[in-house]
């Protein structure tokens, strides 16, 4: 299975891309799925001015970028919370790759302060249902995130892990159910 998680942070010393790379870290660790990480500062998309329904008509310039969206089976979105939504550098990228039917998402928030971008996830639910995806009822809220995860994306406050285990193993148990077809059995 082919899973990419979007980093939704453009701040250019994000610490939610700490969460993304940690989360890479775990599942590469757990499965053997492919688990790349989109971060959102790496793609100078315009403001929405046409919709990529194929590789092939998306210019030039994104082409590796719409490959990779294309070929995603499964999808995790990690956004910090901006005004009590995600980024909207998250929802630009998504509105240009509009239609994702059956395909799992996971979603991710974390803010420095206690409520860990409680109210950003409640806004990623809604677009998950738009782009036709099918949301994995547990969710990752990282509250106090610059006290959990270095810069190198590695956990520094072990007593969250058991967080991190549930949402990783309900996201992939839903993500294997749907396409169990690609799922490698580990060793």
């Amino acid at each position: 299975m082919n899973i990419e998680i979007i980093s939704g942070s453009p701040r250019a010393a994000s610490v939610t891309h700490r969460i993304s790379l940690f989360l890479q870290q775990e599942l590469q660790r757990r499965t053997h799925h492919e688990v790349g990480v989109l971060d959102v500062r790496e793609y100078d998309l315009p403001l929405l001015n046409s919709v990529f329904s194929s590789v092939q008509n998306t210019p030039d310039a994104f082409k590796p970028l719409a490959e990779r969206i294309f070929a995603a089976d499964a999808f995790i979105l990690v956004s910090p919370e901006y005004n009590g939504s995600y980024t909207p550098a998250m929802k630009n990228l998504l509105d240009h790759f509009p239609k994702q039917a059956r395909k799992p998402f996971g979603i991710v928030t974390g803010s420095t302060g206690s409520m860990g971008g409680m109210r950003a996830t409640q806004q990623m639910q809604l677009l998950v249902g738009a782009l036709f995806g099918i949301l994995s009822p547990y969710m990752l809220v990282v509250p106090f995130m610059d006290k959990k995860f270095d810069a190198d994306g590695n956990l520094i406050d072990p007593a969250f892990q058991k967080q991190v285990d549930t949402f990783l193993n309900e996201y992939l148990w839903l993500a294997e159910s749907l396409q169990p077809e690609l799922v490698q059995v580990m060793n």
